[in-house]
């Protein structure tokens, strides 16, 4: 594929937006529509050697190199939409949660550090600061009591925080497509989705 070939293929697989994360060159559209892609180290343009090893890389993956997708940038694609969808669940601040609360923000901020630091509550960094998934929270703001045999295995293990969230939010495949944070409401499913986050924090990177 030229230039533009490349551009367009990854545009039509929705793929474009996710190069500079996966460390690839990346291009923009001049005002003729012409795909100038460039060096993300240099910001040099692409020689036609260097274009046509980003396209030996790009369809590197599968049996078939000519229809061949890019894992790598389809798992970008998909951590950036799961994240976008936490991000518009409820969330809080140290400010929100310390309104629920009834407490200043000072103290608010100091019962999350220290719950956090026992694993007993998710904290998840963003935009330099931190937020407070709501999913865990009882209507007070508290953590849900029957979280917490969850939470800790997890948050032990040093696990990601945002694969945290992830994980007990979405359909999981250990809970037969259950989403944990909901199904250990259920006093028959809560030993499982326990079990689930001990066999989950286990395979954690270390």
């Amino acid at each position: 594929m030229n230039g533009d070939q490349l551009a367009d293929w990854l545009e039509d697989l929705g793929l474009a937006d996710h190069l500079a994360a996966a460390g690839l060159p990346g291009f923009e559209r001049d005002l003729g529509g012409v795909a100038r892609w460039r060096d993300p180290g240099t910001g040099a343009p692409l020689t036609g050697d260097q274009l046509a090893d980003l396209d030996r890389v790009l369809h590197q993956d599968g049996d078939d190199p000519a229809h061949a997708v890019p894992l790598a940038l389809v798992q970008l694609r998909r951590q950036a939409q799961v994240r976008a969808a936490l991000l518009a669940s409820p969330t809080h601040t140290y400010a929100t949660l310390a309104q629920v609360r009834g407490v200043s923000e000072n103290a608010a901020r100091f019962a999350v550090h220290k719950a956090a630091e026992r694993g007993a509550l998710l904290v998840v960094p963003h935009d330099g600061g931190v937020l407070v998934p709501a999913f865990q929270l009882t209507g007070d703001g508290e953590v849900r009591p029957e979280l917490t045999a969850v939470l800790e295995p997890l948050l032990a293990s040093r696990m990601d925080p945002w694969q945290v969230w992830t994980w007990l939010t979405q359909p999981a495949g250990l809970l037969g497509g259950q989403v944990p944070h909901e199904a250990v409401r259920d006093d028959d499913e809560a030993p499982i989705v326990r079990h689930a986050a001990v066999r989950l924090a286990e395979r954690a990177p270390r």
